[in-house]
């Protein structure tokens, strides 16, 4: 592909306030969120909502968007790409997950337990914001249509 591609993540809440974190051969074996690329005619919380179902299981809700970041030909991916990273936080009600092969182990940790993991990718500063709270005041509106 000879441009960027648009793909959506999600940092998502279990009922008991646990992030889920994927450990992933694409960011050489280490913990990142779950998401993917946005499909042509797709719109970002549906292209989530379809990832998130079809990398963990989990049905999602409470979605609110929390970092946009941009990664041009970030050596720590196993192909060479330009991403433009649209990343959400969310609500699940269940605990139990069902990985698909972009996934190889997950664990649910505390927000601020998630540095004691190996942490790819930009996961570490995304998570960082939150913890310090900068992520609650992105607020935004998506307009379709236009």
């Amino acid at each position: 592909m000879s441009y960027p591609e648009p793909t959506v993540g999600a940092v998502i809440f279990n009922p008991d306030d646990k992030i889920l974190l994927c450990k992933s051969h694409k960011w050489g074996d280490k913990y990142i969120i779950p998401g993917g690329h946005i499909e042509l005619g797709e719109k970002m919380e549906e292209a989530l909502r379809r990832e998130i179902l079809e990398e963990t299981g989990l049905e999602i809700y409470d979605i609110n968007l929390i970092s946009i970041k941009e990664s041009v030909y970030n050596e720590t991916f196993h192909e060479e790409k330009h991403f433009i990273f649209i990343d959400y936080i969310c609500r699940t009600d269940s605990t139990s997950v069902i990985l698909n092969d972009e996934a190889e182990e997950y664990v649910w940790v505390d927000l601020n337990e998630a540095d004691n993991y190996e942490l790819g990718g930009f996961i570490k500063p995304l998570l960082d914001e939150l913890k310090n709270g900068q992520g609650s005041d992105f607020k935004t509106e998506v307009f379709y249509g236009y």
